[in-house]
């Protein structure tokens, strides 16, 4: 459905308060899983009307299903597959299939403040500082670029992909769903300005080994609602 749809950047960053913001004519990468899934949910649980859609997608986009201010949002993917592993939406399967430790200090957020509207506000700083903390002390896996190959048949056609990278501070780069096409694993993501929703020609192992930003996945695995 979602397929030729145009790439919209900071499509969350909308007004001065924190509100839900639905938008399906224009896809960040994050808001195109983040719908993707809330639709599969809605689907498969039978539960399709529009209040039904809001509820599961506050519930996957905020903390513990909360808005209250800009902070309370998900900011970091990798903070985002840890919630929702805790609420049972995903499973965070990087481990299991073969991923090694990542280790790393985030905080690109409250280190590049004048990139973010909403961190001219000090006290917002300081919350999103506290999570910041939170995720770096965590203990998260990812699979190597070099190893996405050798892991491909763990991975299921409709897995959620994040990629890592290697910018200093960031957990995630990029984020989008597995697809199965002629035996190996592809990746559908809303790529970048002026460009639209795609299914990648490459292999997701050769698309990460292509960008000198990425080095490797993190892997969340839908549960059923």
């Amino acid at each position: 459905t979602f397929l030729g749809t145009d790439y919209v950047a900071h499509t969350l960053e909308v007004g001065d308060e924190e509100t839900l913001v639905i938008n399906l004519t224009g896809l960040d990468c994050t808001t195109f899983l983040e719908n993707a899934l809330v639709l599969a949910r809605c689907i498969k649980k039978g539960t399709t009307s529009f209040d039904d859609y809001k509820n599961q997608l506050q519930s996957i986009r905020y903390r513990n299903g909360i808005i209250d201010q800009y902070p309370s949002r998900i900011h970091y993917f990798s903070d985002w597959i840890y919630e929702n592993d805790k609420q049972g939406i995903v499973k965070d399967v990087t481990k299991k299939i073969g991923g090694v430790r990542y280790d790393k200090v985030i905080n690109f957020m409250s280190n590049n403040t004048k990139s973010y509207r909403q961190l001219s506000n000090e006290e917002f700083v300081e919350q999103i500082k506290v999570f910041e903390e939170e995720i770096s002390s965590r203990g998260y896996y990812f699979i190597p670029e070099e190893k996405i190959v050798s892991v491909e048949g763990k991975i299921n056609h409709g897995d959620l992909i994040a990629i890592t990278t290697n910018i200093e501070g960031l957990d995630i780069a990029h984020v989008g769903v597995a697809v199965k096409k002629n035996g190996r694993i592809h990746f559908m993501h809303a790529p970048m300005v002026g460009k639209k929703v795609e299914i990648t020609e490459k292999p997701l192992a050769d698309y990460v080994k292509a960008n000198k930003r990425q080095h490797g996945i993190m892997v969340a695995r839908p549960l059923e609602p």
